[in-house]
């Protein structure tokens, strides 16, 4: 299960709407996935045109729930980051379930992190009068400290870690994000004022909200509203921010090595290696970081990982599209993965969801070998339709209108060699309306 599966599924003993997810466009089909896979795909993802942080993102989500439910309820809404870790999901529960009594009196509650070490990598969040047994007003939120500092931030028992979780009612935050920074608030309101279901994501106003400034939702409001409340969590929490941290919250071997998937190591201690699809053998390694996955393979220090993104930064500079281009690629009716390309030919592995299809198109300039090897295949190749039963094969023809559908139960696997002289999807002409002869 993926951190974001494990994000919404924490949820289960909590009484709550289908969850708001906020993700870029390249990231929509990917968590849609997730999401159908857990029966919590229903229209609610929002996809941001560009990213601006958390401030305008949560105005999004307040907008659209606003906009689609009745004008007289004021829903209250828990702002959770996907990529956390919680250990006690009863103590988590428990921490919301406090909160949920300041959010509807319509405070603006954080979740303070009650620390176990002086962290320098994290910010903090300073108590103020408390508010009966489980809550107190913030009286400040602080900057990542240096060791010292944090050292005396967990003695004096009066900061917590800045969770960047939240709870509180949509039209309160909304009040108090256009009284703090009303221009966020007014890019935001026009984003949402004509939007666009396409499938089961929500399209908004990609001019209106590309004006927007970026900002944390630390900065735009709660450093300035006078209703802010912290309540207390003890939870097992992390925030991952990287493969050391994963490091970091993982049991280990009595060397400290930490492995997923299929991993053989000699000699080896303080080390992360996380195999995705082939083995990965180590030997003699220290305080290494080693990820291996279909697209590509990343060793690093473990102290030293954060720098990943500079290796991005190079892709990009180097005009390089492996930051953006991966071998396996999700689409509304299933997914794709790249096995072998060539110059002249590409095999990939076609899988499509049980009751789906893909859209009509043709090839001008390649053709297609597709072998059934799970599950049952509708085809239609012009106006003929067909099956092609496990371990049988057809031939997609260059310039040949065809159409591949999953009329089974069962997820539809194939596989697809396609050979010709442009591979890329620029030769891929939708068709649209294209209707086949019923047999």
């Amino acid at each position: 299960m993926t951190m974001l599966q494990h994000t919404v599924q924490r949820l289960k003993e909590l009484q709550t709407y289908s969850p708001v997810v906020i993700c870029n466009n390249e990231h929509r089909f990917l968590v849609a996935e997730q999401l159908r896979t857990i029966n919590k795909l229903a229209d609610n993802i929002i996809l941001e045109p560009v990213g601006r942080n958390t401030a305008p993102a949560i105005a999004l989500a307040a907008f659209t729930i606003l906009k689609n439910i009745d004008k007289d309820v004021d829903p209250i809404m828990l702002v959770l980051a996907a990529d956390h870790i919680i250990q006690n999901e009863d103590a988590f529960v428990s921490s919301v379930m406090r909160a949920l009594t300041y959010a509807e009196q319509d405070k603006l509650v954080t979740f303070g992190i009650v620390p176990s070490h002086p962290e320098t990598g994290y910010g903090y969040i300073r108590r103020g009068q408390a508010q009966g047994n489980d809550a107190f007003v913030v009286a400040e939120f602080v900057e990542k400290p240096g060791y010292d500092v944090a050292c005396n931030y967990i003695s004096s028992g009066e900061y917590y870690w800045n969770s960047g979780m939240f709870m509180f009612k949509a039209k309160s935050y909304l009040d108090e994000l256009k009284r703090y920074r009303p221009d966020i608030y007014t890019c935001c309101e026009a984003a949402v004022k004509h939007t666009d279901r396409d499938l089961d994501f929500v399209r908004i106003d990609e001019q209106a909200f590309s004006q927007c400034p970026a900002e944390s939702i630390d900065y735009a409001v709660m450093e300035h509203t006078e209703h802010a409340i912290v309540v207390p969590m003890d939870a097992g929490w992390s925030d991952v921010g990287s493969w050391s941290s994963l490091w970091d919250i993982s049991q280990k071997d009595e060397d400290g090595n930490v492995h997923r998937g299929d991993v053989v190591q000699f000699d080896c201690r303080d080390t992360y290696v996380h195999a995705e699809d082939a083995l990965v053998a180590t030997v003699g390694l220290q305080n290494t970081v080693v990820v291996q996955t279909c697209d590509a393979i990343l060793i690093a220090d473990k102290n030293h990982v954060q720098s990943v993104k500079k290796i991005v930064e190079h892709l990009k500079s180097a005009h390089r599209t492996e930051h953006r281009d991966h071998r396996e690629i999700f689409r509304p009716w299933g997914s794709i993965r790249t096995l072998v390309q060539g110059q002249e030919y590409l095999v990939r592995k076609v899988v499509v969801r049980p009751e789906k299809q893909l859209t009509a198109q043709i090839h001008h300039h390649r053709a297609e070998h597709w072998t059934v090897v799970s599950g049952r295949a509708k085809v239609i190749l012009n106006e003929r339709e067909y099956y092609v039963e496990e371990n049988q094969s057809t031939f997609i023809p260059a310039g040949v209108t065809h159409v591949l559908a999953n009329p089974g139960l069962i997820p539809l696997e194939i596989i697809e060699i396609q050979s010709g002289k442009n591979l890329s999807e620029d030769d891929i002409i939708r068709v649209g309306n294209f209707v086949s002869e019923k047999k």
